[in-house]
């Protein structure tokens, strides 16, 4: 679930691409991005990132597996 403070606008990003890199590396947790106050992007750290694709997988091949 994105919390609020999870939500930022993209010129912030753009401003200060560093300080959300290593904020997105230490929580793991996605940032929503806005353009002019509209969820546009979402940004996240690419380790938190396979694992959640290493999840999917998994509950997939589970999910195969009990058919």
């Amino acid at each position: 679930m994105v919390q609020l403070r999870d939500i930022s606008p993209l010129t912030g990003f753009l401003r200060d691409h560093k300080a959300y890199i290593q904020r997105l590396t230490e929580t793991g947790r996605p940032e929503v991005l806005t353009v002019n106050g509209r969820a546009k992007l979402i940004v996240q750290d690419a380790e938190a990132y396979q694992q959640l694709l290493d999840l999917i997988d998994e509950l997939d091949t589970q999910r195969i597996l009990k058919q």
